[in-house]
């Protein structure tokens, strides 16, 4: 007998050789008939893998990520073996699931595949999965797998399979296809319904552009029709969401050639939605005790390779900047971090001195490959609101919970509130991932997790996702899709003190070594706007927007009376402009509509006859007659709603 423990800590005794899937059947039949994965001592098994030892078990249906992503990788195989018998002679490579389906990148040598092809792929893919065929692993020897893809003519294989040990090779079989595979898949291919072919891009081998370009088949598939149907709804409405297409249609951003890839062109409403954000910001940063600095953007080599940020960015930034004098090199900065170390560096503290902190919008560069670009998601230029401070350590857990405050406060304060904190720690299998002494990390760890838990903060630790020099505390934001987003990020750095020599006098009389927290609440402007459209739908709160109403006369003969309303509304500090245009009405207001302009204000004959405006809500919900001052009392309740003081 065996003893397989569960997560709710139950302990049970099964024979030798039982399956998970057995272990699903003695608990219960509704359980059972909904497992369609597991892990076992954290490796992902099949629910047929036979359990030899004593261990810890984790059962996955369709509702847990990691049921769906068995789901999905299960899926790519099927949707493999459609393409080999739909176009012969291809090649496979690789394809894994991803966070919303899965991919399979495939070498289609002479044949071409495009959107008019998916209908038969998704057919022929649901014909093979009707067949309820059972997923299979094998071992197979190093020998017997190299000959098996050199038998195919498949370069790709052979490489993986070569840089693999022998006696860690499987294979997976179903119906009559095999693919290398290291396992994680569902019973049965029965268990797929629904499957849709999304897209086709262009994708180097091992991403590496001096690599062959193979075809990247996206596909996500459901275990029922309906749930496809939804999701398919929810892509069509992300794609009116579209933070690129609705930056366009409302004036916010936009890119040149000529500037160059990646570098985005502020409009001036979007320059000035990203002031205000900008203003909210600080002015919470001063009432928390933030000193505003400003750094260049460029820097002497050394200082980079000093941070250790050269030896992570270095070769895939831009490249030095030489001048005139021999051997001099600067590089546009990847990070502020070392400028504020080095500003801190100028002025002998004492602890009476700490906390130091220092804030800045500063603009950073990296050279982001041209295929990862992404509107302004995935930029090569990208300012964060940055802020680093330097606290002895019995500040530290203080100091962390003072900056979870203020997080929380610009997510709330945008209708951001359905988030997860991830704490990001060290992978402890790639330590030479990381900077600086274990000790050190291990003291930044706990520190998180303990301001997070004295926080009541809902929080994960995920392993690998920490930063090189520190570990960090990320908010994973649901947005209005159900899509998750990582937005503003706290981190512990003991590191770039050491690597700055920076000290504090402490009451001792004896040097010490401050420790530092990086922040920043939005992360980077460019992509928390490009979030916050996405979220809103262009909707924004009714204090950031940047028009927030606009007047129409009816006629010519009332703009006057116009010019009366705007000059009232820019009295009480309402963001307004006047539709001249000699358009009808209904027209301006359709415009103002598209502009998500929150209220229209419509004037004519009886409105200037008794001082009114007559106010339209943007979604068609008419307000009525209101004086100006009346309006503005409802502008400002609404403001107040949503925006709080720090």
């Amino acid at each position: 007998m065996i003893e397989i423990t569960l997560p709710d800590g139950a302990v049970k005794k099964v024979s030798k050789g039982t399956t998970p899937m057995e272990v699903a059947k003695s608990i219960s039949e509704g359980l059972a008939r909904n497992v369609i994965s597991a892990k076992f001592n954290d490796t992902v098994v099949e629910t047929v893998t036979p359990l030899t030892k004593d261990g810890t078990l984790t059962l996955y249906t369709w509702n847990d990520s990691e049921g769906k992503k068995a789901f999905w990788h299960s899926t790519s195989h099927v949707v493999a073996q459609a393409l080999e018998e739909l176009y012969p002679g291809i090649k496979l490579t690789i394809g894994p699931a991803i966070e919303n389906g899965f991919y399979y990148d495939v070498d289609f040598g002479e044949h071409t595949v495009s959107e008019k092809d998916f209908p038969t792929i998704e057919k022929k893919a649901l014909e093979i999965a009707r067949g309820k065929h059972d997923y299979k692993m094998r071992s197979v020897s190093k020998a017997d797998a190299l000959q098996y893809y050199k038998d195919q003519d498949n370069e790709f294989k052979v490489e993986l399979i070569e840089n693999l040990e022998d006696g860690t090779i499987t294979f997976c079989d179903h119906s009559t296809f095999t693919d290398l595979c290291r396992g994680g898949h569902i019973p049965n291919t029965g268990i797929i319904k629904a499957i849709k072919i999304l897209s086709v891009a262009g994708a180097y081998w091992r991403g590496d552009e001096n690599n062959p370009q193979l075809t990247r088949v996206y596909g996500i598939s459901f275990p029922k029709q309906k749930e496809l149907t939804e999701y398919l709804e929810l892509l069509e409405e992300a794609k009116k969401r579209d933070h690129r297409k609705l930056g366009k249609e409302l004036e916010l951003f936009t890119f040149s050639k000529k500037v160059g890839q990646g570098l985005p062109l502020w409009l001036p409403k979007g320059a000035a939605l990203r002031e205000r954000l900008e203003q909210f910001l600080k002015k919470a940063q001063k009432k928390a005790g933030y000193e505003m600095v400003v750094t260049p953007h460029i820097g002497q080599k050394e200082l980079y390779v000093t941070s250790g940020h050269y030896a992570k960015y270095g070769e895939d930034s831009f490249q030095p900047i030489h001048t005139p004098k021999e051997d001099e090199e600067f590089l546009l900065k990847p990070m502020n971090c070392p400028h504020h170390c080095e500003i801190y560096n100028s002025t002998p503290f004492s602890y009476k001195d700490l906390p130091k902190r220092y804030a800045e919008f500063g603009t950073v560069y990296r050279y982001e490959q041209s295929g990862e670009l992404h509107g302004l998601t995935r930029v090569r230029g990208f300012t964060q609101d940055d802020a680093h401070i330097f606290c002895t350590t019995e500040q530290l857990n203080e100091e962390f919970k003072n900056v979870i405050d203020l997080s929380l406060y610009v997510l709330n304060s945008l209708g951001f509130d359905n988030f997860t904190a991830q704490v990001s720690v060290r992978d402890l299998d790639n330590p030479e991932k990381y900077i600086g002494d274990v000790s050190d990390w291990e003291k930044a760890e706990q520190a998180i997790i303990d301001a997070a838990e004295e926080k009541g903060l809902n929080y994960v630790i995920e392993s690998g996702e920490a930063a090189f020099y520190g570990p960090k505390l990320d908010f994973m934001v649901k947005d209005a899709l159900g899509r998750n987003w990582q937005l503003g990020t706290i981190q512990v750095d003991y590191n770039l003190p050491k690597r700055f020599d920076l000290t504090y006098k402490g009451s001792d009389n004896e040097l010490h070594r401050p420790v530092m927290i990086h922040r920043a609440p939005f992360g980077s402007m460019e992509r928390f706007v490009a979030l916050l459209l996405e979220h809103t739908g262009g909707n924004f709160p009714l204090w950031l927007i940047p028009t927030q109403a606009i007047v129409l006369p009816v006629s010519e003969k009332h703009e006057k009376y116009a010019e009366k309303v705007l000059n009232s509304l820019e009295n009480h500090e309402i963001r307004a402009l006047i539709d001249k245009r000699n358009e009808t009405v209904g027209k301006k207001i359709r415009e103002a509509e598209l502009q998500k302009i929150p209220f229209m204000l419509i004037v004519g004959e009886q409105e200037e006859a008794s001082g009114t405006v007559s106010v339209r809500k943007h979604g068609g919900e008419d307000l009525g007659s209101l004086s100006t001052d009346a309006f503005s009392d409802l502008v400002s309740t609404e403001i107040n709603s949503t925006l709080k003081s720090f």
